[in-house]
């Protein structure tokens, strides 16, 4: 399995990105190609970490204030498998869902 990176979260669990998903990731939000080092920190240093309901999910947000436009919170989508996880999708958000 090809990887872009993997990091710890601020936790200590591993995460992955893997390049079938990152491919996912900027196919469906091209703008995200740009945003690998900040896929990457919002992950080692979350301001939210918000677990879903189902799914063994959990949503890992970072406000970037700096940002131009209006969008300025990342969202990242992480699934956690056999006590690793790994990303599923990212893309900027306006609020924490």
């Amino acid at each position: 399995m090809d990887v872009v990176f993997k990091v710890k979260d601020k936790t200590g669990r591993k995460i992955r990105l893997t390049k079938k998903q990152w491919n996912h990731i900027t196919r469906k939000h091209p703008y995200m190609t740009n945003y690998v080092n900040e896929i990457k920190e919002t992950i080692e240093k979350a301001d939210n970490i918000v677990p879903h309901e189902i799914g063994n999910l959990f949503d890992y947000y970072k406000h970037y204030k700096h940002r131009k436009e209006k969008l300025k919170l990342l969202k990242i989508i992480v699934k956690y498998l056999n006590g690793e996880g790994f990303i599923i999708s990212s893309y900027f958000v306006t609020h924490i869902n």
